[in-house]
């Protein structure tokens, strides 16, 4: 018999298997008891956690991309940190945009929510990696702190992941450099 789970590892399983679930239905033919099923437990076990499938998609994403947020890079320049972040991004995220952004289009209809709200950088630690990143490029005087909005920080990455929405796949490292150079750097320097 299989050691019951319990705490964090009983939310963790919950919240993969929640994942899994949105990833291979989509939003649409996501349900409660699939999860359920998938995670071989019991109904009141993930009621008492989300009292509905909104309640639980939402936690599912912002559990999912904590666990796979990447490390912060440190190459001592802000052109080549931005580019670090954005080649980890392209190598490894264009199936998680995706399925964020494809996957939850009913999830946006039915709840209101935009896109993101599900992206919450407070909740996922986003922010904080990225304040680092400027924090230290304001520090070794390579950009006006002035210029720098929350907008503005986001933009390489915005870009980024329209790029994967209109392909589907990774993008050349031309584009990320491009975006970087004639895009980005110019409007913080």
């Amino acid at each position: 018999m299989p050691e019951r789970r319990r705490g964090a590892a009983l939310e963790k399983a919950l919240l993969d298997a929640a994942w899994e679930e949105l990833t291979e239905t989509g939003y649409a033919r996501f349900t409660m008891d699939a999860v359920v099923q998938r995670a071989g437990t019991s109904p009141p076990v993930l009621y008492r956690r989300w009292s509905d499938r909104d309640e639980l998609v939402r936690a599912a994403i912002v559990h999912t991309l904590r666990e796979h947020r990447l490390d912060v890079p440190d190459t001592g320049s802000l052109r080549e940190d931005v580019l670090t972040l954005m080649r980890a991004i392209n190598a490894t995220r264009v199936q998680l945009v995706t399925v964020m952004s494809v996957h939850l289009a009913g999830y946006h209809q039915e709840t209101g929510a935009s896109p993101g709200d599900l992206r919450d950088p407070l909740a996922t630690g986003r922010k904080e990696a990225l304040d680092r990143i400027f924090d230290r490029a304001v520090d070794r005087g390579e950009i006006k702190p002035e210029l720098l909005t929350e907008r503005i920080k986001s933009l390489p990455f915005d870009l980024l992941r329209h790029e994967f929405l209109t392909t589907f796949a990774p993008v050349p490292d031309h584009v990320l450099v491009e975006i970087v150079d004639t895009v980005f750097l110019p409007l913080v320097r």
